[in-house]
């Protein structure tokens, strides 16, 4: 019975949220910043998008889609030189952070 409660109480610990990645770091770790600014708003080049605040779905579409090659074009190239760095449960985490910086 101990065995069944133990096993029952690591498996829940697994499924935890805490153990899920932190956008915080996650944004800092994969090099957002270095284009989209620690803020989000503050951009390295005037085309690169601000992208603080905006909405979660929108923002995990778009990293999804530049990291499979659905979208391509000359304002992806930076970004497809890191997203294959980020695996899709990090797109969501990233996506939930950036939506909750201040526009």
């Amino acid at each position: 019975m101990k065995k069944a409660v133990v096993f029952a109480a690591l498996i829940g610990l697994m499924a935890t949220p805490a153990l899920a990645e932190d956008g915080a770091a996650l944004y800092a770790s994969k090099t957002c910043a270095a284009c989209h600014g620690a803020d989000g708003k503050k951009t390295l080049m005037p085309n690169y998008p601000k992208i603080a605040g905006q909405n979660a779905a929108y923002l995990e579409a778009q990293m999804a889609d530049i990291k499979s090659g659905k979208r391509n074009n000359g304002q992806t190239a930076a970004m497809k030189g890191v997203m294959h760095l980020v695996d899709d449960a990090q797109i969501k985490v990233l996506a939930d952070y950036i939506s909750k910086m201040a526009p």
